[in-house]
């Protein structure tokens, strides 16, 4: 093998090597080894409405200059659907915050690091008083606090609703009177069969935050976003062969995207 051969063949190794490399240390992927029937139409069906509710990461625009030091305190949900109030709490909604707030280069001291000097805290700020937040802030990581964010849920509404159905029993009932015959009698089961019925709700869930001087407890800035949520079911029956298809996105991912708004906005307008 000449020196040119040997150079083109350790050029192909180190390429080979390199793609190894990167591939052994690329972020782990799952796929349809994770469904037990991937094949089927239902689990394709299944996970295309599911793959809509993923998490979807944002670009936060500010993202290379650090924001200032902060604390998350859990807020307050203003709603009465029992629904919502069962699935999500304030805790949810702050570490939500927390995530997305370190995503955006914020210096974030989390809540689970401050133990029982947290309930401290929430007092103190939601109560506005100063004298009770400067006690609190000349505790250990605190001392360099500027920021106190939360993020309330202020309305949690249904505000539409629609339902649409079709039941071939009456129909096929005339078609028998009116018929005659084995073919009628076929023609009325068969339409007597067919069931279709879609139902559709739209919710809409608003959120508003807070951004607190830490010294003082007074207010620095508030804004507030709003999203929709739909949910609905499909089903179709015909001659004993049966089809539904259910979905929508789960509060908790609505609650998250509404947090990612909100965390965009105190990147761009306030850091």
């Amino acid at each position: 093998m000449d020196i040119k051969s040997a150079k083109t063949v350790l050029g192909i190794v180190a390429a080979a090597l390199a793609f190894l490399s990167a591939s052994a240390h690329a972020q782990p992927r799952w796929g349809a080894e994770s469904s037990p029937a991937p094949s089927t139409s239902t689990s394709q069906k299944t996970n295309e409405a599911a793959d809509r509710a993923l998490y979807k990461p944002v670009e936060y625009s500010n993202a290379n200059k650090p924001g200032p030091v902060l604390i998350v305190i859990p807020g307050e949900i203003k709603s009465n659907n029992a629904n919502f109030i069962q699935k999500i709490g304030p805790n949810n909604i702050a570490d939500f915050a927390e995530i997305e707030l370190s995503k955006a280069n914020f210096q974030v001291l989390e809540r689970s690091n401050l133990g029982p000097l947290l309930n401290e805290v929430t007092l103190a700020y939601n109560l506005g008083d100063p004298e009770q937040a400067r006690k609190t802030l000349g505790r250990g990581k605190l001392k360099t606090t500027k920021w106190v964010l939360k993020f309330d849920i202020l309305k949690t509404e249904q505000v539409a609703a629609a339902k649409q159905g079709f039941d071939g029993r009456a129909l096929g009932s005339v078609i028998g009177i009116l018929g005659g015959g084995r073919g009628a009698a076929v023609g009325s089961t068969a339409v007597g069969s067919v069931k279709t019925q879609d139902t559709t709700g739209v919710w809409i869930i608003g959120m508003r935050y807070k951004i607190l001087n830490a010294e003082t407890t007074e207010q620095v800035a508030q804004g507030y976003t709003e999203e929709k949520m739909e949910v609905g079911t499909s089903g179709t029956s015909v001659m004993g062969v049966s089809s539904e298809q259910s979905g929508g996105v789960s509060l908790d991912t609505m609650v998250q995207r509404l947090v990612q708004k909100s965390v965009w906005e105190i990147d761009n307008r306030y850091k």
